[in-house]
Formats: structure tokens, sequence, C-alpha cells
């Protein structure tokens, strides 16, 4: 395929379904979750900290289920935006993709935020005296990001998916070495195996649990990151769907893993457990004790490298979220073009301003590097889950309620229940909160009214409506002609990206 001109506003197609997933793993970072998340979860949930991990997957498995079918119709660089706005209605559309941009950004500045923790902890353990301000380190990144960032596609999913391969295979062989060293009765604490790593604290409910989730859910945050790849990829309607399958597959699996080791590894005791919930290198004290201190110095390696990788995914998805919808929108043409290397990069610019904006703000504040990390990366969770809302509710008109769509009824039921556990997890991390935490919900509200404000822009609907559907005017699934019927491509039913659709009411 030839390259376009950074005039042309086209982006290149040169993925595989290997990419694709490469890209949405690279963008959940699990290695890097896993340094930190587990622990978070701990201190809700205590020895239970699993279950908050079991409820996230199952409840992105089931908001992926609408993911999967849409991005077998709809393959577009938007993501969300272009599935809510082919069926939900322009300004929904325009809404969820504002929505997903704020959570790409605040993610990605959480992440780059927890490099520099990461960082600092590797030059103390390797007795270096050098412990430079944690901004410093996470504006080194980010330089490296926008750096990488201007590369062609295939080199970032490249770099994504072997940062997190050699992270993985280090944390699973010290997850394998905790279980066998537990199970044959040589843990260096005296840990037992057992059952207990399900049971939870007494008097907790399933409100808990959806409190504790949002570490859950922050652990799988991006896995839809594939979808931004829908103009880049070769096939995107074969191949998107299959990455994100692979992608919630393998995390998944990956995560439980690293949970129960985790949990096991601390002990299930009650100073086990404090001990856990406690900790800020979960890696680091584990791999001491149990194997040894060079191998808690690679893991902790590892763990920067893989949160370098949510850094550069998350600021790539935000990218190419904000050159859809200045491309489709109109509201700025130098941010929808791309380079001679088929990167977005006028977009990437404003992208790494804003991240570096929000970096700024929580150093400013005066916050410790962990309260700054886990601030901007539980806003932009919320953010992520307004935008995951929005998709479900599309997915569920698109699929059920649509002539001529092959999906049989009884399946409704899948994302209904998504939709249920994604608004009680809003629910819960929006009320009876302590500040700041309490002010993440108002916060992402106001953003997402900001959104509103924009969308009265005149025209801007019917510029996005007309956009979108040009964009979807190939064939669909397959050759699938219901494909094409569903997305209004007939003159006996509206079309589901009409400017006056459910999203403009």
């Amino acid at each position: 395929m030839s390259q376009r001109g950074p005039e042309s506003g086209a982006l290149k197609r040169e993925l595989k379904v290997t990419d694709a997933a490469a890209f949405s793993v690279g963008l959940i970072g699990p290695v890097g979750v896993m340094a930190l998340l587990g622990a978070g979860a701990a201190g809700i949930l205590g020895g239970g900290a699993t279950w908050a991990f079991v409820f996230a997957l199952v409840a992105v498995a089931l908001v992926a289920y609408g993911f999967v079918k849409l991005s077998r119709h709809i393959s577009h660089t938007g993501s969300v935006y272009a599935t809510v706005g082919l069926t939900l209605g322009a300004r929904a559309g325009f809404i969820a993709g504002w929505c997903l941009f704020f959570a790409y950004v605040t993610i990605g500045a959480g992440s780059g935020i927890e490099i520099g923790l990461f960082v600092n902890q590797l030059f103390s353990d390797l007795g270096l005296a050098f412990q430079p301000d944690w901004i410093w380190i996470t504006i080194v990144a980010l330089v490296l990001v926008v750096i990488l960032g201007r590369r062609e596609v295939h080199v970032i999913t490249r770099v994504l998916l072997y940062a997190e391969l050699i992270g993985a295979l280090f944390v699973t062989i010290l997850n394998v070495v905790i279980l066998v060293r537990v199970g044959t009765g040589h843990a260096p604490g005296q840990q037992t195996m057992s059952w207990k790593f399900l049971a939870l604290p007494e008097g907790t409910d399933v409100g808990v649990i959806a409190a504790a989730a949002v570490f859950g859910f922050l652990a799988f945050a991006g896995f839809e990151g594939a979808a931004t790849l829908g103009e880049e990829t070769s096939n995107p309607k074969r191949d998107i769907p299959r990455a994100l399958k692979i992608a919630i597959a393998v995390v998944g699996a990956f995560y439980l893993l690293s949970i129960v080791a985790q949990s096991i590894g601390y002990g299930l005791d009650p100073a086990g457990v404090k001990a856990f919930g406690a900790s800020s290198a979960p890696y680091g004290d584990l791999a001491r004790a149990f194997v040894g201190p060079w191998l808690a110095d690679v893991l902790t390696l590892a763990a920067c490298i893989s949160l370098f990788a949510i850094f550069v995914g998350t600021l790539s998805g935000a990218t190419r979220v904000l050159f859809a919808l200045s491309r489709d929108t109109g509201l700025s043409k130098p941010l929808a073009r791309v380079s001679r290397q088929g990167s977005p990069t006028n977009a990437l610019w404003v992208v790494a301003v804003l991240a570096l904006v929000v970096i700024v703000v929580l150093r400013l504040t005066g916050a410790a590097v962990l309260d700054a990390t886990f601030w901007s990366l539980t806003l932009g969770t919320i953010a992520l889950l307004v935008a995951y809302v929005l998709a479900t509710v599309g997915a569920i008109r698109f699929l059920f309620f649509r002539e001529r769509t092959d999906t049989p009824k009884w399946q409704i039921v899948v994302p209904v229940v998504a939709l249920a556990l994604v608004l009680y997890t809003i629910y819960r991390n929006a009320v009876g909160l302590e500040a700041p935490y309490s002010w993440f919900p108002y916060m992402v509200a106001g953003w997402i009214v900001i959104g509103l404000v924009l969308s009265l822009r005149r025209g801007l609907t019917e510029s996005v409506a007309r956009n979108l559907k040009a964009s979807n005017a190939e064939p669909g699934a397959d050759g699938d002609p219901s494909a094409d019927a569903a997305l209004g491509r007939r003159p006996a039913a509206a079309g589901v990206g009409d400017s006056d659709g459910a999203g403009n009411a």
C-alpha cells in the first residue's frame, strides 16, 4: 500500500490480528498493572482480593461482547466514538469519544507517574543515591513516548508486544515459584496453601466488591484499544474482534494467576494480608522472599518497561481518538493530518501537552507519587466506564432492535447484565467516598458538560453523522449484506448514523 502524504488525512492499513491484539495488551499493560493494583484491591478486600479481578473479568467479558459484535460491522479509528455514533446518534458518539479521549490521557498520565515510583525504587534497590523527583522521570518518559509515537504504527505495536512478553515471562516464573514452594511446604514464611484467598472479610457485601472492582476495571482498561486501529488493520472486521478476544483471555488468565500467587505469597493470615494491602512493591517483596534480590530488580525493571508500554499505548489511543474527532467534526483540520509515516503527529503533540498538564497539576498538589498515581488512574477509569456504558447501550440497540440482524434475541441478557455491572461500579465509586475521590465523578461530569457544549456547535452532529456513515460505506463483516442493512444502507429503514438519531434527540 502506498504511503499517503501528510495532507491526506488517511491512516495506513498495514496491521494483522497479532498487531491489534498486541496493541490492546500493551495498552492494558498487565505486568505494570499487577505491580501495584493487586495491593490496592487487597487493601479493600483483604485476602479475598482475587474477587475484585474475578468481578472485573466477568464484567469486562460481558462488556466486550458488544465491542466484539459491533467491530464486525464497524471499523474506525475512533473506537467507541464510531460505534456509539453509528448506533445511538452523532451527539452520543461525540460524547463517548470525548470521554474515551479523557480516559486515555489521564490513565496514561497516571501510568507515567507510576514509572517515577518504580524507577526510584530500582535506583534504591541498586544502591544508587540518585533519587530524582518523580515528575522529572515522568517527563523524560513522556518525551520518549512522543518520539516513539511519531513512528509507524507497526513499530509501536511491536514495542508494546515485546515489552509485555519479556515482563510477563519473569512474573509468571515468580508466580509458579511461589505456588510450588507454598504447595510443597517450603515457603520462606511458612505460608500454607489453602482456599482462603477466596475468603472475604466479615461483613463484605457486593457493594464492597464493586468498590474494589475499580482496581479490576482499571486493570483491564484499554482492552478495547485494538478498536482504535480499525483504519490501520488490513482486515479489521475480521481481525479486530479476534484481537479483543485474545487480549481479554490472555490478560485475564495472567491476572488470576498473579493475584492468587501474590495473595498466597504474602500469606493469608492477618499479618500477611495487612502487608499485602500496604505494599507499594509486591513484585520486589515476593521476589526477594521466594527467589532472590536479582529477580526483584529484574521485575522492578520489567514493571517500568510495562508501565512505559501503557504510557505509549494510552497516549497513542488518545491520539487516534482525537484525530478521528477532529477529522469528522471539522473542529481542527491540522489535527486531522497524518505524517509521511502514517502517524497523526499533530494530534500526538496535543495529547502529550494535555498529559503534561495533568502531571504538573498533580505535582503542584504536593501529592505523594502513589497518591498522584491512583488519583489519575481512578479519574480516567470513571470516564472510561462512562464510555463503556454508552457503547453497551449502543450495542443493545444495534444488535437487538434493528431489522435483519442475525444475533439471537436471548443474547440480549449479556449486554444488559454488563450494563448493570458497569453502572453499579460507577455508582459505588461516586457515592460515599472521601475527598479527593469524591471529587472525581464531578470532574468527569464537568468534562462531559464541556463535550456537550462543543457538540452544540452548528453543523457538528451533521458532519459527524455524514463522516461516520461514509467511513463505513464498504460491505459489512465478511461481506455480509445484513451488516450494511443494519447500518442504514437500505431504503426501507433509517440509518443508525442519521443526524437525527437517538444521540441528537
